[in-house]
C-alpha cells in the first residue's frame, strides 16, 4: 500500500514537472511569436489621388518608440524624424495631392519642434500642393502651427487658444513644510538663475528665475508672432490685442477676425480636397494615407554614411532600453561612429534638459575624443539645456531652432532631510554609531553639518568653474565671458547664437547639410544611433521597474508626470546640472 501511495506521489509530482516544462517551452514559443508579429507590418500601397494625413494627437519623440515599447505603453508615439521625412517624401510623390495637417488638443509638442514641422510644411507648399488644417481647439502651439496652411478650418463649437505664451512653474515647499521635510538647495554663489530646485525651497519664483523666464518666452513669442502675422495678413499689433483681450477665443470671434478661414466639421474639408484635385469624379477615390501607413522613400544607398546619434531625455547613469540619455548607450554610439570608417561625420541630435553632472561629464569626453576623428555637428531640438548643452559644446559645429531652449550652464546640489517627518508623522527615529565625526553628513534623516555643507558648496563651486572652462574651450570664447553669460540663465537658440553659444540657426535638415559639408562628401547614407534594439532582445533585457514604468506612465500620464518630478528629486544624485524639475509652457 505504501509502495502504491509513493508510486502515486511520485508519478504526480514528474507528471506536474513535465507539464510545467511544456506550458514554459509553449509560453516561450507563444510570447516569440507575439514579439514577432509585433514587428512585422504590412507595406500598403499608395493609390493615385491620395491626401496624407498628419495626425499629430500622440506624443512627440525624436524618434519612434519600438514596437515592444508601443505595446507597453499601450499607445503609440510618433517620430520626428518620421514626421519630416513623410513630409519630405510627399513634395516630391505623384500620388500624394497634399496634407490634411491635424494637429490635435493633445499635442506635445514643443516649440522648437513645432516650428521644425512649420518649417517643413512650409516648403512642401513649395511643390504647389496644398495644405489644409482643421481642429475642435487649437492651442496656442497648434495654431502657430496651423497659420502654415491654406486654409485653417475650426469646429462651429471650436476655440482657439491665442493668448501669447505663459510659463507656469510648480513649487512643493508648503506640502514639504506640512509633512517636515527639509531640502538644502546648494549652488554656486554665482548661479542665482540655476533655479531648479527652488521648487523645494520656495513658494513663487525667485525675481532671477522671473526674469530669465520673462526672456526667453518673450523670445519665442518674438520669433513666432511675426510668422503668424504674416501668413494670417494680421498685424502684430492686432494679434497682440486680440491675444491680451481674448477677443477670437469662440469660434465666431476667432472667423470674424480672421483667425480661421472656415467654422466647419472634417468632413467639409475632405470635400474642400475633393474639389481641388483634378481628375476626381467620385468621392470615394480620394484616399486618405495615414503616417503610419505611408511608405517614405528610401534615399540612394552609399558607402559613405553620415550617424546620427540620438541623445533624448534626461542624463542618466549607466543603461537603458527607454527613452533617456543613459552614459553607456551614448558614449557606446559615440565611440562606436568615430571608430567606423564608413561613417564621415556625426550629427548629434539633442534633446535635453540635463540630469546628472558626472554622467554629463563622461558623455561630454566621449564627444570630445570623437571630434578628433571626425566632425560632430549638434543639432538642437526643444531642449538642449545645462548637462544637455555640456555635451553639445564640443560640437564642431551647433544649430539650434530659434526656438530651442539652451544654456543653463550651471549647476545645484540638492539634499533633502526627511528625519523630523519619520519622527512627527510616522513616530520613526534613528540612532546611529559612527567612527568619526561627520560618517553620517550625507543621511537624509538628519540636518547638513557644517562641514558636509561646506564640502558641498566646494563641490558645486568647483563643478561650475570646471564646466564653464568645458564650454570656454569648446566655443573659442574667454571663461571670463563664458562667466558672464552663464550662471544658470536660460537662452533661446535665437539670442543663444548672438552669444555665441551656437553657430547657426536651423533644423535637423540644416545640421545634415553642414555635417556632408565639413566630411566634404555629397551622397550619403544615414546610420542611426544608439541602434534600437528587435522586440525579443528588449524584452529580454527589460527590468521589472523598467516595464512597471512603461505600463503605469501612459495611462495616468497627465497625473503620472506631477508624481514623476517629486520621484525624480528622491532618486537624482546629489549633483544635477538640469533646468527646473517641472515647467510648462
Amino acid at each position: 500500500m505504501k509502495n502504491n501511495f509513493f508510486k502515486m506521489v511520485l508519478a504526480s509530482g514528474l507528471g506536474v514537472l513535465l507539464a510545467s516544462v511544456v506550458f514554459s517551452i509553449l509560453s516561450g514559443i507563444m510570447m516569440f511569436l507575439f514579439i514577432i508579429s509585433l514587428g512585422t507590418s504590412e507595406q500598403k500601397s499608395i493609390k493615385k489621388h491620395s491626401v496624407l494625413t498628419l495626425d499629430l494627437s500622440q506624443p512627440i519623440n525624436e524618434r519612434e518608440a519600438t514596437t515592444l515599447q508601443n505595446f507597453m505603453f499601450n499607445e503609440k508615439t510618433i517620430g520626428l524624424n518620421t514626421v519630416l521625412a513623410a513630409i519630405e517624401s510627399a513634395a516630391t510623390d505623384k500620388k500624394i495631392e497634399g496634407i490634411f495637417l491635424k494637429p490635435g488638443i493633445t499635442y506635445t509638442g514643443g516649440w522648437s519642434t513645432t516650428q521644425e514641422i512649420r518649417d517643413a510644411l512650409a516648403k512642401f507648399k513649395e511643390s504647389g500642393k496644398f495644405v489644409y488644417a482643421y481642429d475642435d481647439y487649437y492651442t496656442q502651439k497648434t495654431y502657430y502651427l496651423a497659420t502654415v496652411a491654406d486654409k485653417i478650418y475650426l469646429n462651429p463649437s471650436g476655440m482657439v487658444e491665442f493668448t501669447g505664451i505663459a510659463a507656469e512653474a510648480m513649487f512643493v515647499k508648503d506640502l514639504l513644510d506640512k509633512l517636515d521635510v527639509k531640502v538644502d538647495l546648494i549652488r554656486p554663489n554665482s548661479n542665482a538663475f540655476k533655479s531648479a530646485g527652488e521648487m523645494y525651497t520656495m513658494d513663487k519664483m525667485s525675481e532671477a528665475n522671473r526674469e530669465q523666464i520673462r526672456t526667453y518666452i518673450k523670445s519665442i513669442w518674438d520669433e513666432v508672432l511675426p510668422q503668424m502675422s504674416e501668413a494670417r495678413g494680421i498685424s502684430v499689433d492686432s494679434l497682440n490685442m486680440i491675444a491680451d483681450n481674448l477677443s477670437a477665443f469662440l469660434a465666431n470671434d476667432a472667423f470674424e477676425a480672421g483667425l480661421v478661414d472656415v467654422l466647419g466639421f472634417e468632413n467639409d474639408v475632405k470635400e474642400q480636397m475633393y474639389e481641388d484635385i483634378e481628375g476626381l469624379n467620385v468621392f470615394s477615390n480620394m484616399h486618405l494615407v495615414k503616417l503610419s501607413d505611408y511608405p517614405i522613400k528610401a534615399k540612394k544607398k552609399s558607402s559613405n554614411k553620415i550617424a546620427v546619434i540620438y541623445a533624448e531625455g534626461e542624463v542618466q547613469m549607466g543603461k537603458g532600453y527607454d527613452v533617456g540619455v543613459y552614459q553607456y548607450n551614448t558614449t557606446k554610439a559615440l565611440d562606436e561612429a568615430a571608430d567606423d570608417d564608413d561613417v564621415k561625420a556625426i550629427v548629434l541630435r539633442v534633446n535635453s534638459p540635463g540630469g546628472v553632472a558626472t554622467t554629463s561629464e563622461v558623455i561630454t569626453d566621449a564627444v570630445r575624443r570623437a571630434k578628433k576623428h571626425k566632425p560632430v555637428i549638434v543639432s538642437m531640438g526643444d531642449l538642449a539645456a545645462s548637462a544637455g548643452y555640456e555635451i553639445s559644446c564640443y560640437g564642431t559645429k551647433i544649430v539650434a531652432m530659434p526656438t530651442t531652449i539652451t544654456g543653463s550652464i550651471g549647476v545645484f546640489g540638492m539634499l533633502p532631510e526627511v528625519g523630523s517627518m519619520l519622527k512627527n508623522k510616522l513616530g520613526i527615529t534613528f540612532d546611529t554609531v559612527t567612527t568619526n565625526r561627520n560618517s553620517a553628513a550625507l543621511s537624509m534623516t538628519r540636518p547638513l553639518s557644517a562641514e558636509a555643507r561646506a564640502m558641498m558648496q566646494k563641490n558645486v563651486e568647483d563643478f561650475y568653474q570646471n564646466f564653464i572652462s568645458r564650454v570656454a574651450e569648446g566655443r573659442g570664447l574667454d571663461v571670463n565671458y563664458v562667466d558672464s553669460i552663464a550662471r544658470g540663465r536660460v537662452w533661446t537658440g535665437r539670442d543663444a547664437l548672438a552669444l555665441g553659444l551656437v553657430d547657426t540657426l536651423g533644423g535637423f535638415d540644416v545640421a545634415l547639410s553642414i555635417a556632408a559639408k565639413e566630411a566634404g562628401i555629397t551622397k550619403y547614407s544615414i546610420k542611426v544611433y544608439p541602434e534600437a534594439p528587435n522586440s525579443f532582445m528588449e524584452l529580454l533585457n527589460m527590468t521589472d521597474e523598467d516595464a512597471r514604468a512603461k505600463v503605469l506612465l501612459p495611462t495616468q500620464y497627465g497625473k503620472y508626470r506631477y508624481f514623476s518630478e517629486i520621484e525624480r528629486m528622491c532618486d537624482a544624485g546629489p549633483l544635477q546640472a538640469r533646468l527646473p524639475y517641472f515647467i510648462n509652457m
